[in-house]
């Protein structure tokens, strides 16, 4: 599999897109944004595949971005360039997460945080094990989960979206799966057979019809959402220019309190 941190295997009408960096808790870095972005467009491009599963190695599902690969970008004269284009293809993903046009399933086997949490808001169902949780700590790296906010707010309505975007607190999955984040919650060992059940039914359906739904959802309940994650690019490059942003990125890698500093 060479120096890839993605494995993608394609069998029987379904294919894995795996996230392997479980040392580095499937943290995402532009290498890794990349090569899902390709192979989800190739999947959504190709009709022996019916069913997507994205899931990762380890105790962690996602940490969200590579916060070290993040600090280098800030020390870079070109960094606010490497933002704008890292906030566009994590855009990019998310969209073709979102509009492929068959089902998309998010396996959460461990927590999702940050940037990891819009990866499993971009599929169509979520299956995550009772011990995983939800949080978006972005507001303690003095950042804003701008990207995140458009899904955020068209799984859980504004109401339950404030509270994870401004406390940076974690919810259990049992309690997001009642604020639309997740859609099934089970024990770690019954996981794996809960997937292939839903894979199973997924299979039963006709791939036109599932394809058809989604269209029909799109234009719908999410006829605005990819217009918005375009428009939160330039606000999510924006927010990482901050004093504040310099900070609390260093604060975190540096294992310490941040310092914010009063606004001028």
């Amino acid at each position: 599999m060479s120096d890839s941190h993605l494995c993608t295997i394609a069998q029987h009408g379904v294919a894995w897109l795996t996230m392997n960096r479980p040392e580095k808790r499937n943290a995402l870095t532009r290498t890794l944004l990349a090569e899902l972005l390709v192979d989800v467009r190739k999947l959504a491009a190709n009709s022996d595949v019916r069913v997507i599963v994205l899931n990762s190695t380890g105790p962690v599902f996602c940490a969200g971005m590579d916060l070290a690969e993040m600090q280098e970008v800030a020390q870079s004269p070109d960094a606010e360039d490497f933002w704008q284009q890292d906030a566009q293809l994590f855009c990019d993903l998310l969209t073709a997460l979102f509009t492929a046009p068959k089902p998309v399933i998010a396996m959460l086997q461990g927590p999702v945080l940050a940037g990891g949490v819009g990866l499993v808001l971009a599929c169509d169902l979520v299956l995550a094990a009772d011990t995983a949780f939800f949080s978006l700590p972005e507001p303690r790296r003095g950042i804003v989960a701008s990207v995140v906010t458009p899904l955020l707010v068209y799984r859980a309505t504004a109401g339950g979206a404030s509270s994870l975007l401004l406390s940076g607190e974690r919810i259990a999955a049992t309690r997001a799966r009642e604020c639309g984040l997740c859609h099934d919650v089970v024990s770690a060992e019954e996981l794996s057979g809960r997937l292939e059940e839903l894979i199973a039914a997924l299979l039963t359906n006709s791939p036109q019809a599932l394809a058809e739904t989604k269209r029909q959802l799109l234009a719908t309940a999410g006829a605005n959402v990819v217009q918005q994650l375009e428009a939160a690019v330039d606000a999510s490059a924006a927010a990482r220019k901050t004093t504040d942003a310099r900070e609390g990125l260093a604060a975190f890698l540096e294992k310490r309190s941040p310092s914010w500093q009063p606004e001028e």
